[in-house]
C-alpha cells in the first residue's frame, strides 16, 4: 500500500528542489508540470485534442505555451477549453503512475492542489513555504517573468497561509539544509505512521 502525500505550495517556494529531496530519498515522485510539458511535446496525449480546439496551438508537431498564451489573454473562454482537455489526461497520467509504483510513499507535486480541490484524493498534504520578500526574490531572478506577470499568478493562487492552514505538513525553504532536514521529519513521521497503521 502506497502511502500518497501532496505537495503544493505557492510560485517560487521551492516546490520543486523540495520534490527532488524527496525523490533523493527514495520516495516516487509525481510532477502535475512535467505531466503537461510531456503531453505537450511530440506524440504527446494533448496534441491532437489541443490541435482541434485551437488550430494555431500547435508548432512542429507540439502544443506551443507561447500560442496558448496569446490566445488566452485574447479569448476569455479559451483557458476552460484547455483545462477540459488537460485536466482529464493529467489525472489519467497520475492515476497512472499511482497505478504501476511500488514505492512506500509517492509524492505527487501539485501546483494547485487546493486551489483544484484534489486534498481530499492524499493520506497528507505538505506545504512548502518561505517569506514573501524570498519568494518575489527567487522568481524575479529567474529573469522569465515581469513583476505584474508574478502578481498576477499569485493572484489565482491561494493565499500561503490558507494552504499551510489545510496542510498536514509544512516545509520552510528558507535554505537547502534546512528543508532537507524538514523533508526527512516527514519521511520519517509517515513511515512511524505506517508501522502503527
Amino acid at each position: 500500500m502506497t502511502f500518497k502525500l501532496g505537495l503544493t505550495g505557492s510560485i517560487g517556494m521551492g516546490k520543486s528542489t523540495t520534490a527532488k529531496m524527496f525523490a533523493d530519498l527514495g520516495c516516487a515522485v509525481w510532477d502535475a508540470d512535467a505531466a503537461v510539458h510531456r503531453m505537450y511535446s511530440k506524440d504527446g496525449a494533448a496534441v491532437a485534442p489541443m490541435g482541434g480546439a485551437f488550430p494555431d496551438a500547435i508548432v512542429d508537431g507540439e502544443v506551443s505555451r507561447g500560442v496558448l498564451k496569446e490566445i488566452i489573454s485574447q479569448d476569455a473562454n479559451a483557458l476552460k477549453t484547455i483545462e477540459s482537455i488537460v485536466h482529464p489526461l493529467v489525472a489519467q497520467d497520475r492515476n497512472d503512475f499511482l497505478a504501476e509504483t511500488k514505492a512506500e510513499i509517492a509524492v505527487l507535486d501539485i501546483p494547485l492542489l487546493f486551489e483544484n480541490g484534489a486534498e481530499a484524493m492524499f493520506d497528507a498534504v505538505a506545504c512548502v513555504s518561505v517569506s514573501p520578500d524570498i519568494q518575489r526574490q527567487r522568481v524575479l531572478a529567474r529573469g522569465t517573468m515581469s513583476e505584474a506577470q508574478f502578481e498576477s499568478i499569485l493572484s489565482k493562487q491561494m493565499p500561503i497561509a490558507d494552504k499551510i492552514a489545510k496542510s498536514d505538513y509544512v516545509i520552510e525553504t528558507d535554505t537547502l539544509e534546512h528543508a532537507q532536514q524538514q523533508v526527512r521529519s516527514v519521511i520519517e513521521d509517515i513511515k512511524q505512521g505506517l508501522k502503527n497503521a
